[in-house]
């Protein structure tokens, strides 16, 4: 990770760390870097957070200054920019504008290149120096070759189309409670979900600024899980500020998360012959449940540093078609480049349906071994990561788990974190052991006042 990009794009407290200054000027790069033997085009779209709105203009004017044509997808899901991307050959890259799952103060900007897919190494580089000053200035159109920004709400009306047509069944009779966030899927989902026939009862769709996230979606699903059992619904989705992540609800209101969805779809693919290589792609949080079930059905795994990115980059370079996470990131390689929560419903409502059976049922082979996290504020989370006496307690910890547990500490890349995570038979195992590093942690000073 570098000074300004973590493992998702550029992200941090809008104005304070993440600047409508910044955005003019990574739109600036963007607009000369891919602009040397052509005028760039680049698609932007954003999250329903207000400071998105003066983002969404800063890289509009940086890179129109830049002699780039800007095309405006306006409030749209992350998948959808990728796939406008992929999609349609004449694009150079595409820009969202979300902090995902984080409150409303923060924003992000998440860059995607010409194949949708998380922005090269190299290129974040060259933007990391660029806005450090090491790169100087950077020349300005001028005359006929400024920029120009177009509408562009007709490639997002394309994806909703995209979604419809992934669909092999009509959900007519099916009840679905849809959970937006208050965030991107808050039109998008409803239309998809409408034009295939079910009953929607949507909530969380009335987006004003400052409630994306709000006690509400993929991180409080238990708002949903008592919007189903209270309306008798039969599934319930609840997407993430910028839609890219599907947590589901069964109709008995219990939830159904990433590795659950993995399990569900994976055992799926290979009971048609489809799940290339045998093979699902995990990330070092998903729950030894998982691992276990996925023994008893003869699937293989691997594992992955945390992030969609890491999860994308694995499936590509050996050929898997089926990944994830945990929070409910899930890809689909044979139909998008980076977790869609929306196209992860329609596939979770494909199993229920073509199994004629319930979410609860084709969920229930994994048997989850009890996981407590612990999301802990420091100063320094490389510093805290580093410190012997933190790696000491975190192995020690390990050697007393045993092939019964296991402890994750890693710090988070969006925030100033340190993750701790811990699996063991009970919760009162894993919460004395994930309480202990806490311990550590404030004993050294790396904590923030709480």
């Amino acid at each position: 990770m570098g000074k300004y990009f973590g493992t998702d794009g550029f992200r941090g407290e809008a104005n304070v760390s993440l600047t409508a200054a910044h955005a003019y000027e990574i739109g600036r790069f963007l607009g000369w870097y891919y602009g040397k033997d052509h005028p760039c085009r680049a698609v932007i779209g954003k999250d329903t957070r207000r400071s998105s709105y003066m983002l969404e203009a800063s890289l509009g004017a940086g890179l129109n200054a830049s002699g780039a044509d800007v095309y405006l997808l306006h409030v749209t899901t992350t998948p959808s920019v990728a796939y406008v991307v992929r999609t349609e050959q004449e694009f150079d890259c595409g820009i969202m504008i979300s902090a995902s799952h984080n409150p409303y103060y923060d924003n992000g900007i998440k860059i995607l290149n010409s194949h949708g897919e998380k922005l090269e190494e190299e290129v974040i580089e060259q933007i990391e120096a660029y806005l450090s000053g090491e790169l100087g200035q950077l020349p300005l159109a001028r005359r006929e070759a400024i920029g120009q920004v177009v509408d562009y709400a007709a490639g997002r009306n394309r994806y909703i189309g995209y979604l419809i047509s992934l669909a092999i069944r009509s959900y007519r009779g099916m009840r679905v409670g849809l959970d937006c966030a208050n965030g991107s899927a808050w039109m998008i989902a409803k239309s998809v979900f409408d034009a295939l026939g079910a009953e929607t009862y949507v909530i969380n769709n009335k987006p004003n600024g400052w409630n994306i996230n709000n006690n509400c979606g993929s991180t409080h699903v238990e708002v949903l899980q008592k919007h189903v059992r209270e309306n008798k619904l039969d599934v319930g989705f609840a997407y993430d500020g910028d839609a890219d992540r599907c947590i589901a609800i069964d109709e008995n209101g219990d939830i159904v998360d990433g590795d659950k969805i993995l399990y569900i779809y994976g055992r799926y693919l290979k009971e048609r012959g489809k799940l290339l290589n045998n093979t699902v792609v995990t990330t070092v949080m998903s729950n030894l449940g998982l691992y276990k079930a996925f023994d008893q059905f003869d699937i293989d795994y691997v594992q992955t540093a945390v992030g969609d990115k890491y999860v994308y980059e694995n499936m590509v370079a050996n050929g898997h078609r089926l990944g994830g996470e945990q929070s409910g990131h899930i890809i689909f390689s044979k139909y998008a480049s980076t977790g869609d929560g929306i196209l992860t419903s329609i596939k979770l409502m494909e199993v229920v349906l073509e199994r004629k059976t319930t979410l609860s049922k084709l969920a229930e082979p994994v048997k989850l071994y009890p996981q407590v996290l612990q999301n802990v504020k420091v100063l320094d989370k490389e510093a805290a990561m580093a410190d012997e006496d933190v790696q000491s307690a975190v192995r020690q910890a390990a050697r007393e788990l045993g092939d019964n547990g296991r402890i994750l500490v890693r710090p988070s890349g969006t925030e100033s974190l340190i993750r701790v995570m811990v699996e063991a038979e009970n919760d009162a195992i894993c919460r004395t052991y994930a309480q202990g590093i806490v311990d550590v942690l404030k004993e050294k000073g790396f904590l923030t006042e709480q």
